[in-house]
């Protein structure tokens, strides 16, 4: 709450400061419309009112436009109506010009029926209408391409010139006279010109001799208008004859005694911008109104683009040597028809400034210097001020709009005390100060503003406005802009000494300069004698008595007095010959900064060179480093609080040292250090900024010289006006919406309940964000949380909050069908939290499946709420039990429609219930003791014998399992390289495998794949294409696997040049991943180069598999199958007694016995059988079960596999010399409902030595077919898990004895035993280092994981632990021992899988740095391995630093390694095949490689080649696509 309150009351304080700038506002109903003002008024026009302001913005008179319109529709007159009338019309006004001479104000428009109407209004009370008038002065229709002002005509007195926006895209409705001339000049009093009076009104545009009046051979809009003297000025733009250009015009009038000859002394000329394809005049405002020199300003948007504006500075005085009325796109009525030349052409004196989307400009001489505001679209005010050279200082912010309202294009000085602007906003106008002299507290503040309008006043001892410090001493700036108050240089004179000058930039008033006095000193005291004649303002000088400065420069405080007023400054001064070193923009800047000159020859004494820094960008620098090259910033929209952690993309980057930003608000560009560099990716920070605007950025060298250029966008801060919902439960995790303006920027949303910063959004819009709340310990029945923006290193303050409540009550639910369908009906507790079915989803359960339960709607009765929701195509049986999610919180519904008519008849039977039981108590009594004691002493028991049987396991469990397992069955290079490669592709891994014969001859590859295989060894190509085709949206993960492997095919030949292109993929993916989250680098397989690592590891490591892990491995997997086979497996889900993975444990298998059975097998066609074979089975095996034992048993007996398959073999059972056919079933098989039992040895009662026949070909019955191909197997059969059918539990008691899951526990941890010591062996197989040393592969990744963390200034180390673990064990070993299949030629069954994924899973938490807290209720696979974890974590500790200190490979070894390891297996793999498939993906995304080719700056050879690939594999048959 502290951070809060001092958060609330810095925010209060900067809107405060923020206010006393912007003074006083007043808003009116509906957006401006026109806004003018004079000495003592301000008057405003919006769509259905006038104001009358006082000069202070209070409200003197407001007038209702609103009317009636009485008489015929084109003579209908319009009369004005009170607040209650009723009304049938409005005087909308395109004219509004203060008459200030005669005292009336002129509003002229238009009525609803689009006829003109005209008022006179007292300008100092305009509720009165003096006089009104039925005429069109001005545009038919509100426009800003219109104006209208008034001109002087000495013996005439004053007209208004109107002109008037030409388009052919309105065509007025107006059943009143219209007229289609361009500019107009009506009077303003009767018998103002004899015609005119001629027609009764005041505003006729009449004259003698003809209509005077000019037109337009172009659609034309105009700008401005103003008059100096007799010149008239007009502003327009034009179509130019090039398409979709334009261009602008300045037109001249000279304000003659007859109107027509004022039109006919037209002339013209156009304004150009040299640069720039085309220009269009925004907004304007003259300067300096001089009978024989004018200035004028000029907004122009150049280019086509309306944001890209510039401020340009004009001399329009007017050329009166032009032929008049000769105009080429405006004409007199009699000359219209005519062709006439090019118009003059005037160029601009100085681009003054530019910046987005400037709107309007006003200009006022202050002395010498011209003040210029300006407004933009944006809503800032911003004032430039412009010295006597036109030279300006830096722009400042005035004002600033929190929602970017765009300024109106008319601002007005206060003619009183110029000390004031009005400036419109929409619908307010603003009284804002043009200057903060006041908030200036020092004289150096003072002088730096660089604001011609304030100065230091003594007496005051303040910063004022100039008028305001009379009868004293003041000190302001100089005439033309200057940086510093003090410049200096330093010379060396003839003598050998060194002369020190110094010149104060400063202006003072009268007197002041009379007392004038300088002090120089060091570090030692007074540096200069005083002999000799006094310092004469604005000059002093000091000689240095021994004519030496020390090598690294010295350090001088100059004192400067002018009459009372005492201001110093500290000059770094250096002998300019020690100045020395190679030529760099850095040292050039140095050299100036301490007051010497730059020359040809370096740096010189100030006599001798240059003394401007501009001369530092034509330095050619002698380090000889890469020029930047910058391709994008991330983000490039930012608030002007700046951004942390931006990100700059490009080439060349290494040796940036800091990135330069200059925004147009900035004189002094700043600079933000490099933190994190990659070579193409950069992390800096972006500096905040005084306003809204576009800053340039570039690159720093260590030489100074500053290379790239690229662009942000400051915009506002963020603003929230609504949240919704505005409530959410205390769990948290509810979706939120945020809406306001400029949300992009926002980095994240704190609320102050917590600490915890909400930085991941779920989406968001310049308008609207959406997140998840956070959670709330507090218990409270209900509290707020205030919200609010972080941006950058600010927090904003959020108009809104969240009210945290209880989480929802969910009670129950009830369902019924509905067609195919089922409907349920959610019931939960009312409470505030105002849920919508967009907050709560549910899943309907049924025999363990979930199905999606669709929301509907939602209904509310007796504080209760209703969730509908509907499950499609749900099957044909009740749902006991529905899960509702809201948040991350799951909620777990027993149903109740059962439940109330079980209570309605309960309710109805209940007397009936009391009576027997009272009857048959007591009898019953007795019977239910004697059974229940009876069943509690079985129960007893069999728990009792489960636990004993299984400490007994435990405690005499062995580890016989045989060790021997013969030849172990690997694969070959390439069958294990396919599966690595195309894990689920079996097409493609076919495709890729080379023919027999081609292993030992190397195949020619065809004219089009040699093409394509030089392209992808080209590795600008193959980087642009990889990351083109990621880039796409229709890319998926699969083709990012697939491009991958076929790369690897493809380069299997070149295995250094891909080892070398998956650096630069790695660095590309670090460099994008650093900033988020560093440690999920490699953890999943998301994009191409991560595959490729896979690979890599997979090839450079199969021989370390092969020689050192395999055999191990092999060994654990045959130890589990033997481990799994002890015990009772249930043959249709594959559940076994004996697992390591709780989720395969048969808990609920029965009591077994192992029998030793005589297995014969039938040799030849008499009948003659072979010895004896002794095979270990169980009783509750079933006949394939036994089946698949036998043959085990003879393969590893014998060496090698009986000569049948399993299909092909049947069983016979001798019974005192007589054979039963044992089949999986038959007519004796046990049916329980619809589900058959499979026989076992049991049900043929088969003792323990029995004799066993094996037939390789099926005996006189009919053959049966095996039941597992029957798809609906699990569905028809059990084995040794009951179907969950009801039956009478007599016929088989044995069955339904109560089993506890629990109780078997106890065989994890026994199998877990059994195989421990081949577990410990696989692992130390692993992270075993033969010989102390790890693979070539191993040390060389790992090393350049180190150095890259070194170059990513990567300070903690658990980020290259988890680096490397997810590299190498994550990414390689896991897969391996989870697919053994991978390696040997065996299958992998569903349970041997999750025995592997328990292995597997410890594996993995012995890389693991964190410390896993396990309670009772932890995963039992967690459990298993908790006591091995800690001992085996301390040797991957050791593993990882044996590799650390080991020797690093070099790369000539490691390229010899990775030459032998392709040499190996030369030609294992179809080249031709994969590049097909290559060319297939190229060819799906070929525009967008193309495009990313462009975008990299790839060589037009390399484009051409690609190209070139292209057109022989779609024109060559010999290529086709196989």
């Amino acid at each position: 709450m502290l951070l809060l309150l001092t958060a609330l009351i810095s925010l209060l304080w900067s809107e405060a400061s923020r206010c006393s700038a912007a003074g006083v506002n007043f808003t009116v109903e509906g957006n401006i419309r026109h806004l003018v003002s004079t000495p003592n008024a301000v008057y405003i026009a919006a769509a259905e009112r006038l104001y009358q302001l006082n000069r202070d913005l209070s409200l003197v008179q407001t007038v209702n436009q609103r009317g009636v319109l009485r008489g015929k529709s084109d003579t209908a007159q319009f009369y004005r109506v009170t607040e209650k009338d009723k009304w049938n019309a409005t005087f909308s006004v395109n004219v509004l010009l203060p008459f200030v001479v005669n005292g009336t104000l002129i509003s002229c428009g238009v009525t609803d029926n689009e006829c003109g109407y005209c008022e006179l209004l007292a300008l100092a009370n305009i509720s009165r209408v003096l006089y009104r008038e039925h005429i069109l002065v001005g545009p038919s229709r509100h426009t800003s391409a219109s104006v209208a002002f008034l001109v002087s005509v000495a013996s005439k007195g004053f007209y208004i010139l109107t002109a008037i926006e030409q388009s052919k895209d309105h065509t007025s409705q107006s059943m009143c006279p219209s007229f289609s001339e361009t500019v107009y000049l009506h009077d303003t009093s009767h018998n103002q010109d004899k015609k005119a009076s001629n027609q009764g009104g005041i505003f006729s545009f009449a004259g003698d001799g003809s209509n005077p009046l000019f037109k337009s051979n172009r659609e034309a809009d105009f700008v401005d208008g103003f008059q100096i003297d007799s010149i008239i000025y007009l502003f327009a733009n034009v179509p130019s004859s090039k398409a979709s250009s334009n261009k602008v015009r300045l037109i001249w009038l000279q304000a003659e005694a007859k109107k027509i000859d004022t039109m006919k002394s037209l002339r013209g000329a156009s304004l150009i911008i040299p640069g720039r394809k085309s220009s269009r005049l925004v907004a304007s405002s003259v300067v300096l109104a001089r009978a024989h020199s004018s200035l004028w300003v000029g907004v122009f948007s150049v280019d086509g683009d309306p944001t890209n504006t510039e401020l340009v500075l004009f001399d329009i005085t007017p050329d009166l040597n032009i032929a008049a009325d000769k105009d080429q796109d405006f004409c007199s009525a009699v000359s219209c028809s005519e062709k006439h030349p090019q118009p003059k052409v005037l160029q601009p004196k100085k681009v003054l400034f530019r910046q987005t989307s400037m709107m309007s400009v006003l200009a006022v001489a202050q002395g010498t210097w011209l003040v210029i505001f300006i407004g933009t679209g944006d809503g800032q005010l911003i004032k430039l001020n412009v010295d006597k050279n036109h030279g300006t200082t830096c722009p400042t912010v005035l004002y600033w709009t929190d929602d970017d309202r765009k300024v109106f294009p008319r601002m007005h000085l206060d003619e009183v005390d110029h000390k004031h602007l009005y400036v419109a906003f929409g619908n307010m106008v603003q009284r804002v100060l043009v200057s903060k002299c006041h908030t200036h507290k020092t004289l150096r503040d003072c002088w730096y503003a660089q604001d011609p309008s304030c100065v230091w006043c003594s007496t005051k001892n303040s910063c004022t406005f100039k008028d305001e410090c009379q009868n004293s001493i003041w000190l302001s700036i100089v005439d033309d802009y200057q940086p510093k108050m003090m410049s200096y240089s330093v010379e060396k004179l003839s003598g050998g000494q060194i002369k020190l000058n110094v010149h104060t930039n400063v202006a003072v008033g009268p007197n002041a300069s009379a007392i004038f006095s300088c002090h120089f000193s060091g570090s030692s005291g007074e540096l200069c004698s005083r002999v000799g004649l006094p310092p004469k303002f604005p000059e002093c000088n000091c000689i240095i008595p021994n004519g030496t400065l020390p090598s690294r420069g010295m350090r001088v405080a100059v004192k400067i007095r002018l009459a009372s007023m005492r201001f110093s400054e500290t000059l770094n001064i250096m002998a300019c010959s020690d100045i020395k070193g190679s030529p760099t923009t850095a040292l050039c800047q140095r050299c100036i900064e301490v007051g010497c000159a730059w020359s040809k020859t370096g740096c010189s004494w100030a006599t001798a060179g240059v003394m401007n820094e501009r001369v530092c960008k034509t330095v050619q620098s002698g380090m000889n480093l890469l020029k930047p090259e910058i391709s994008s910033i991330t983000p490039s929209i930012v608030s002007f609080y700046g951004h942390n952690n931006a990100v700059m993309s490009g080439y060349n980057l290494s040796h940036v040292t800091r990135v330069r930003i200059q925004t147009n608000m900035d004189c002094t560009p700043q600079e933000s250090p490099v933190w994190f560099n990659t070579g193409m990716n950069l992390m800096f920070h972006i500096p905040a900024n005084e306003g809204k605007g576009t800053g340039r950025l570039c690159s720093v060298l260590p030489d100074g010289s500053c290379h790239g250029n690229s662009t942000v966008t400051y915009m506002s801060s963020p603003s929230c006006t609504t949240v919704t919902p505005s409530s959410t439960w205390n769990s948290g995790k509810r979706k939120i919406t945020l809406t306001g303006s400029n949300l992009e920027v926002v980095d994240a949303i704190l609320h102050s309940h917590t600490q915890q910063e909400v930085s991941l959004f779920i989406n968001r819009s310049s308008q609207s964000l959406t997140y998840h709340t956070p959670a709330a310990q507090s218990t409270q029945r209900g509290f707020t949380s205030f919200l609010s923006l972080k941006v950058a290193n600010e927090s904003l303050q959020c108009s809104q909050s969240i009210t945290f409540y209880p989480d929802p009550q969910f009670t129950s639910f009830t369902s019924r069908r509905t067609g195919d369908g089922v409907r349920f009906t959610i019931q939960k507790m009312s409470d505030n939290l105002e849920m919508s079915i967009e907050d709560v989803s549910a899943l309907g359960v049924y025999e363990g499946k979930d199905y999606p339960c669709i929301m509907k709607n939602k209904e509310t009765s007796n504080q209760t709420d209703f969730f509908i929701c509907e499950i499609q195509s749900a099957p044909d049986a009740k749902f006991k039990q529905l899960k509702v999610i809201y948040g991350d919180k799951t909620v777990t519904l027993q149903n109740t429609s059962h439940l109330l008519t079980l209570m309605l008849l309960v309710l109805l039977l209940i007397p009936c219930i009391i009576l027997v039981v009272v009857m048959v108590y007591r009898r019953q009594q007795r019977q239910l003791t004697v059974k229940m004691n009876k069943r509690m002493e079985n129960l007893e028991l069999d728990i009792r014998n489960d636990i004993r049987q299984g400490f007994v396991d435990l405690q005499t469990e062995k580890a016989d399992l045989m060790e021997n397992v013969g030849t172990i069955p690997f694969l070959d290079y390439k069958h294990f390289a396919s599966r690595i490669l195309f894990p689920e592709n079996e097409a493609l891994m076919a495709a890729c495998l080379a023919d027999v014969g081609q292993v030992s001859v190397k195949v020619h590859l065809d004219e089009c794949c040699q093409g394509l295989s030089k392209l992808i060894r080209d590795p600008h190509f193959l980087r642009s294409m990889v990351h083109a085709v990621e880039e796409q949206k229709t890319f998926t993960i699969k083709d990012k696997c697939a491009l991958a492997s076929l790369l690897t095919v493809a380069l299997h030949s070149n295995l250094s040049y891909l080892t070398g292109v998956m650096e630069v993929l790695l660095k590309d993916l670090m460099q994008k991943n650093n900033n988020a989250q560093p440690k999920m680098l490699l953890r999943r397989t998301e994009c191409t180069v991560e595959k490729l690592l896979t690979n890599w590891m997979s090839i450079c490591l199969y021989g370390f598999l092969r020689e050192s892990v395999g055999q191990h491995l092999f060994l654990l997997v045959s130890a589990l199958t033997q481990q799994i086979a002890r015990g009772p497996v249930d043959c249709v889900t594959d559940k076994a007694l004996y697992t390591l993975s709780e989720d395969w444990l048969l808990w609920q298998a029965q009591d077994f016995s192992s029998l030793r059975l005589k297995v014969l097998f039938a040799v030849g066609s008499d009948g003659g059988v072979s010895e004896p074979l002794e095979v270990i089975a169980l009783s509750c095996d079933t006949v394939e079960q036994v089946k698949e034992k036998i043959l085990t048993t003879f393969k590893a007996k014998f060496g090698f596999p009986y000569s049948s398959p399993q299909r092909s073999v049947y069983l016979e059972l001798d019974t005192d010399g007589s054979f039963i056919a044992l089949e999986e079933v038959d007519s004796s098989s046990q049916v329980i409902g619809e589900v058959t039992m499979l026989n076992t040895l049991k049900h043929y009662k088969v003792p323990d030595g029995a004799t066993i026949k094996v037939l390789s070909k099926p005996p006189s019955h009919s053959p049966q077919p095996s039941l597992k191909d029957d798809q609906d197997f699990s569905g028809k059969y059990f084995h040794l898990i009951d179907p969950e059918v009801d039956e009478d539990q007599t016929k088989s008691p044995e069955r339904k004895k109560l089993k506890l899951k629990e109780v078997h526990l106890t065989k994890l941890l026994s199998t877990k035993v059994a195989v421990h010591s081949f577990v410990e062996n696989l692992f130390r197989s692993v992270w075993g280092m033969p010989h102390c040393r790890a693979p070539q592969a191993v040390k060389y990744f790992f090393d350049f994981l180190d150095s890259q963390a070194d170059n990513m200034k990567i300070p903690d180390p658990d980020v290259l632990h988890i680096w490397k673990t997810n590299s190498l064990p994550l990414r390689f070993w896991v897969n391996i021992l989870k697919n053994p299949q991978f390696v040997f030629d065996m299958d992998k069954s569903p349970h041997l899988d999750g025995c592997l994924s328990v292995i597997a899973q410890a594996f993995m938490d012995s890389f693991s740095l964190s410390e896993i807290q396990l309670g009772k209720h932890a995963p039992t696979n967690k459990l298993l391995y908790a006591k091995d974890i800690p001992k085996f974590k301390q040797e991957v500790k050791a593993y990882y630093r044996q590799i650390r200190e080991q020797p690093p490979i070099t790369h000539a070894d490691f390229h010899s390694f990775l030459l032998e390891e392709s040499k190996k297996h030369e030609n294992e793999f179809n080249e031709a095949a994969a590049l097909k498939e290559l060319y297939k993906i190229i060819h799906r995304y070929f525009s967008e490689i193309i495009e990313k080719l462009e975008l990299n700056g790839a060589p037009a050879e390399l484009k051409e080649e690609l190209h070139q690939v292209k057109k022989m594999f779609d024109g060559l048959k010999s290529c086709s696509w196989g």
